[in-house]
């Protein structure tokens, strides 16, 4: 079981590192029309009575953008989970802060983010957090009423679930600084461990 773990870790952060390189930190936005051959997974929160609640980023306005994970053509296994917004695309990221939980955003340029939330089916909004630790890897969770936590999951249209996971590189708690903010780990789709 413990080989499993450190070859899953393994495989994890060779992903990360390999998408993490290939990207420039100065331009954290992608255009829509650069992701044509890739495949796109919802991102949605789910709920223990049998109904999935949208995950969207809001901004100030209360505007919702999706989220969506993109399974890209060179690697399948760790998917990049973004925020579209128009015809941009951004990153999403669990951000450093002293709260217990720590906010799940999308940094969408010039030091702005748009904080993430699940939306129930009477339209109230649970934020996405990162709620724990373990190893390397943060999970994330829509928080309810009363600290219920929902599992956030990538769904293919074949109705294939991944899990939405924070991961890290580095053993500290600052992974990197984008746009003048501290990012703590980076938001991903990862196939569930069985």
């Amino acid at each position: 079981m413990k080989k499993a773990r450190y070859f899953y870790l393994t495989l994890m952060l060779l992903g990360i590192a390999f998408s993490t390189r290939s990207q420039n930190q100065d331009a954290i936005t992608d255009t829509t029309e650069n992701i044509a051959q890739d495949v796109i997974w919802h991102v949605k929160a789910l709920h223990p009575e049998g109904y999935t609640m949208d995950v969207k980023a809001i901004d100030e306005q209360h505007n919702q953008y999706d989220i969506k994970a993109i399974e890209n053509s060179d690697q399948r296994y760790i998917m990049d989970v973004k925020a579209f917004v128009g015809k941009e695309i951004f990153p999403v990221k669990v951000m450093v802060s002293e709260e217990e939980y720590k906010p799940v955003v999308a940094i969408v340029g010039q030091g702005k983010t748009y904080d993430l939330v699940a939306i129930d089916k009477n339209g109230k909004y649970l934020k996405v957090k990162g709620v724990r630790k373990t190893g390397y890897i943060i999970h994330i969770k829509a928080v309810g009423e009363n600290g219920v936590l929902y599992g956030v999951k990538s769904i293919s249209k074949k109705g294939k679930l991944n899990d939405v996971k924070g991961i890290k590189m580095y053993d500290k708690r600052l992974e990197i600084t984008m746009e003048g903010l501290e990012v703590h780990a980076h938001v991903v789709a990862l196939p569930q461990v069985q």
